[in-house]
């Protein structure tokens, strides 16, 4: 289990505002030069985990499409943490209402 928690350390708890919860849902990514599906591994209304073998560097602003129920949240995020071959983290950027609804819907209660 040691690898699962390698993404973790993007936003150690000086930077994380936001609890997270284990979320598995495949999203669609957009940006630079990358496209493709990926799987989530963990999500907040800060942002979200999920695991790529696709290069993304860090900075880079991808345009995501997280399915949530029977919906699709559209936003925008930041490569805040690159772990090659394995994922990154990104961080939402001016997450509307709507969608922070949703996100809050989707996330398991604790």
């Amino acid at each position: 289990m040691v690898e699962a928690d390698q993404g973790e350390d993007f936003a150690n708890d000086e930077r994380r505002q936001h609890d997270r919860s284990r979320l598995i849902v495949d999203l669609h990514f957009d940006g630079a030069e990358s496209t493709g599906v990926a799987s989530t591994k963990d999500l907040s209304l800060g942002g979200l985990y999920m695991s790529t073998r696709t290069e993304i560097p860090v900075g880079v602003t991808l345009a995501l499409r997280i399915p949530v129920g029977n919906e699709h949240v559209v936003v925008k995020g930041e490569v805040v943490y690159s772990n090659l071959g394995q994922g990154v983290g990104v961080k939402f950027q001016d997450l509307s209402e709507d969608a922070r609804e949703l996100i809050q819907q989707a996330m398991p209660q604790t």
